[in-house]
């Protein structure tokens, strides 16, 4: 009798083991369909971002190879969705030069950015005597002489997604603004402010998420 009563309670935990696990799977399948159709419906779009000026305060090629960077750029970000708002979490900018960094990270703190809302940032980014590899050599030369150098603006983070209370987990943001900067703080295309010139861009940035 003993086994039988063992076999009997052993059959009857499986049986609520596999309910539970069933139970389970359905309770996700459902919360992530819920998830996807609520997705589908509202139909996200990415935040645009585009940089309006840079105020050059320094841009110095010192050697051949050498570059020092003290720009301050403004930058706003739209966010183009009715229902659903941004929080951006720690944004690091910074500028590379033929895809090598040229200047050290700035850090914008975390904002929410609500819907059909547009935030704008000006944050300074700087770097002394940075080196640029000796293949690039080539191209700064080629700037020098054309009396500009092409710098890429940076931001990279994360952002998390909110509808209504939901907020979703962490995605990262990758964002590139191309800006043409004038060598030798140029007068004859910007405005002089102090003992900086500002420049106008108004060039739209390419974004991932």
């Amino acid at each position: 009798m003993s086994d039988k009563v063992c076999s009997h309670h052993k059959s009857k935990k499986r049986k609520i083991l596999r309910r539970c696990c069933a139970g389970l799977l359905i309770f996700n399948f459902i919360v992530l369909f819920l998830i996807l159709l609520i997705w589908a419906i509202l139909q996200p779009k990415k935040p645009r971002f585009t940089i309006q000026d840079a105020t050059i305060f320094n841009l110095n090629v010192s050697a051949p190879n050498v570059i020092s960077t003290t720009v301050q750029v403004t930058v706003n970000s739209h966010n183009p969705n009715s229902k659903i708002g941004v929080y951006y979490d720690k944004l690091d900018v910074y500028a590379t030069y033929h895809s090598q960094q040229i200047t050290y990270y700035t850090v914008i703190p975390p904002v929410y950015q609500g819907h059909k809302d547009v935030n704008v940032w000006s944050p300074f980014i700087y770097g002394v005597n940075v080196p640029v590899a000796p293949y690039n050599g080539i191209a700064l030369a080629q700037d020098q002489t054309n009396g500009a150098i092409r710098i890429t603006v940076k931001i990279d983070g994360r952002v998390k997604w909110k509808v209504g209370t939901f907020v979703s987990g962490r995605y990262h943001l990758h964002i590139s603004c191309p800006a043409n900067i004038p060598l030798g703080n140029s007068k004859n295309t910007g405005v002089i402010i102090g003992n900086a010139v500002k420049y106008q861009l108004s060039q739209s940035c390419s974004v991932s998420v």
